[in-house]
């Protein structure tokens, strides 16, 4: 279940996506198969062999590709997801995300998205 996304970043995610850029899209999820991450970040891009490269530069094997339609797309998550956002210089969403549940929960956000 995802939530905390509006629809102008979901449009603008599909947008790039289409355009065979590297799209980003992080936002709130709820799995319980993973009960410890509460964000998830979909990298997608049309071009699958311009995804799988992109994926082997941050470690992500091929067959991690859910493919979907016009929006074939990586799933980063914990450990992972912070990691290949910092090396991408994208972890503003993330944070923003963290530090929502960190107001709401009074504590600390250190133990969210844990893998």
């Amino acid at each position: 279940m995802a939530f905390g996304v509006t629809k102008r970043e979901l449009y603008e995610w599909k947008q790039e996506a289409r355009q065979g850029e590297i799209a980003f899209l992080t936002h709130f999820w709820y799995d319980e198969r993973f009960p410890t991450c509460t964000t998830v970040t979909k990298v997608a891009c049309s071009d699958v062999q311009r995804l799988i490269s992109w994926g082997r530069q941050h470690g992500l094997h091929p067959d991690w590709i859910h493919i979907r339609e016009d929006y074939p797309h990586f799933d980063l998550l914990g450990k992972t997801q912070r990691e290949v956002l910092k090396r991408e210089s994208r972890e503003d969403k993330l944070d923003e995300l963290l530090q929502r549940i960190e107001q709401r929960e009074g504590g600390g956000a250190s133990g969210h998205n844990a893998e």
